[in-house]
């Protein structure tokens, strides 16, 4: 669509931008639209960063970004005595301004990111060994060390925490959840809800997220109804006289040319989306950055089993597909069981959403039951009860056994889904290579979820620990430095959450401090380049 009206222009972009300050405003006004291509010389038009992503992941970054800094509380002790020692050496210093590389040593967690394993256990000190000690920081808000930056998502603060199954219990407790400076149990307390157990519901999380950005402050930096369509490098030829711009993809490595050619300089991102408006019309917009943090998590792609029939429309892939179904009565008298595949948690959720509506369940799974690495066996039974009430079923009433048993559930260990045929019929085959032919009314496949990174060249594979792999959060994470989560294969794009391997929000947290430090390190670099009158270049060194 084009929108040649300066007032929708103006509106929209400077709606972006309106607490950078007038002047500042005045300009990005006049920044281009999607159908120009013409990058303005003009510096002031490149935000320091731009936050793809507005869930647990953007959130607490922006958090950290708008100048909020933990220090060790005064009376605090941690029960790690040489961490502790670490934190005494440096007291006046915020956590942000020290060496996260040193603080890190030597600490073990349930993330392989160093930083999320530090900033984890300074928020729950010893959670994994069933302590719940307070967190040893406390915060405080200065000014003096805001970045400006924005945190564009599809919906509201909370990301996929929106759209979640809201009668399912969260895999963690509540208080893992929160984020930092707002104690979960104290903000459900001044909501007067009545959370009956430390295991939440999704809907509770998403509430509490919404109204973390509201009560931190942080509404400025946020922008809803906001669809990303392309992130690209931005070069320019070192030696052109007219400063002409060349737009090269993200993937582009080299910038001195073998064969002769003009050698490049990298120089900022360009951002370009669209925000839908109330009136569904969508107004596309073009934003440039120095950096880029990446924090769209996981759950834009369901997985696919990609066999022959998956497209079929009584093939679906989501819970929410399914609860609709169920809520609209589709599945009401229907004979034939539902087939669910996946022997994960959301399969599991499926599995526990039919059994309590006396939906008859076919339970498909590749994995032997007795595989260790069957997420049921890492949750303890009385803090999970109704998952493994849905892994007794699984070993117990096979179909290996005598089905008239067990009429309501029946589960397939070690098969796979050769394919779905048109009359609602499913082709499995077994570990043995037996085949079998089953009938259903509606196949729900829950084999987890992938980032769908679309909007970076070849949805981002070249910057992946594998680059001929699709980024997926534990075959192939997005490769970063460790202590600072930049990409390694490319400079100022950082990445966190489950992108970088961090599924839990506990963790989540630690790529948003890792993040803060550098980018204010770089912050105070350039300006002591401006003040010493070297600076005011392109963009970040």
């Amino acid at each position: 669509r084009t929108y040649s009206s300066t007032e929708t222009e103006g509106q929209l972009l400077n709606s972006f931008v309106q607490y950078f300050g007038d002047s500042l405003g005045r300009k990005i006004k006049r920044m281009p639209l999607i159908e120009e291509t013409v990058l303005p010389g003009d510096s002031l038009l490149t935000l320091p960063v731009v936050i793809i992503g507005n869930g647990p992941s953007g959130i607490c970054l922006s958090y950290l970004l708008s100048g909020y800094r933990p220090y060790l509380s005064p009376e605090a002790i941690h029960p790690n005595p040489i961490l502790h020692t670490k934190l005494e050496e440096a007291r006046h210093l915020s956590i942000v301004d020290q060496d996260l590389e040193y603080l890190s040593e030597g600490l073990e967690g349930r993330s392989s990111n160093p930083v999320a394993v530090l900033f984890d256990t300074l928020l729950h000190p010893d959670a994994d060994f069933g302590y719940d000690y307070p967190p040893v920081l406390h915060w405080k808000l200065e000014q003096h060390n805001y970045i400006p930056h924005i945190v564009l998502g599809k919906g509201p603060p909370g990301g996929a925490w929106h759209s979640m199954e809201g009668s399912m219990l969260t895999i963690s407790f509540g208080d893992w959840m929160e984020l930092p400076g707002l104690s979960f149990k104290e903000w459900a307390a001044s909501k007067r809800r009545n959370i009956k157990s430390d295991r939440v519901m999704p809907e509770e999380i998403a509430c509490y997220y919404k109204h973390y950005v509201k009560v931190m402050g942080l509404q400025k930096n946020f922008r809803d109804n906001v669809y990303i369509t392309s992130v690209s490098r931005l070069y320019r030829g070192k030696d052109d006289e007219d400063r002409s711009q060349r737009n090269e993809d993200i993937s582009t490595q080299h910038l001195e040319m073998d064969d002769g050619q003009k050698s490049l300089i990298k120089r900022n991102w360009e951002v370009r989306g669209y925000q839908r408006a109330t009136d569904g019309s969508h107004v596309p917009f073009c934003l440039f950055a120095e950096n880029v943090a990446l924090a769209t998590g996981t759950f834009d792609s369901p997985g696919r089993l990609q066999v022959e029939g998956e497209d079929f429309p009584f093939v679906l892939h989501s819970m929410s597909d399914f609860g609709a179904a169920i809520s609209k009565g589709k599945l009401r008298g229907k004979a034939d069981p539902v087939l669910i595949v996946g022997a994960g948690l959301t399969a599991a959720d499926a599995v526990l959403c039919a059994y309590n509506n006396n939906i008859p369940v076919i339970h498909v799974f590749r994995r032997r039951v007795t595989d260790t690495s069957l997420i049921f066996k890492q949750l303890p039974k009385k803090l999970y009860p109704e998952y493994h009430k849905v892994y007794h079923m699984m070993c117990t009433q096979s179909h290996t056994v005598d089905s008239n048993q067990h009429s309501a559930y029946t589960s397939f260990p070690e098969h796979n889904v050769l394919s779905f045929k048109p009359e609602m019929k499913c082709v499995l085959q077994s570990a043995s290579g037996l085949k079998k032919i089953l009938k259903f009314s509606v196949a729900l496949v829950l084999i987890g979820s992938h980032p769908n990174l679309f909007f970076l060249k070849d949805q981002g594979r070249s910057i992946g620990h594998h680059s001929n792999q699709p980024i997926t959060c534990k075959g192939n994470p997005i490769e970063i430095d460790p202590y600072t989560y930049e990409c390694t294969k490319e400079a100022n794009l950082f990445a966190l959450g489950p992108l970088v391997g961090d599924n839990f929000v506990r963790f989540l947290k630690g790529g948003a401090l890792g993040i803060a430090r550098c980018l204010a390190i770089r912050q105070k670099k350039k300006h002591e380049l401006i003040e010493s009158g070297d600076g005011g270049g392109d963009g970040v060194p």
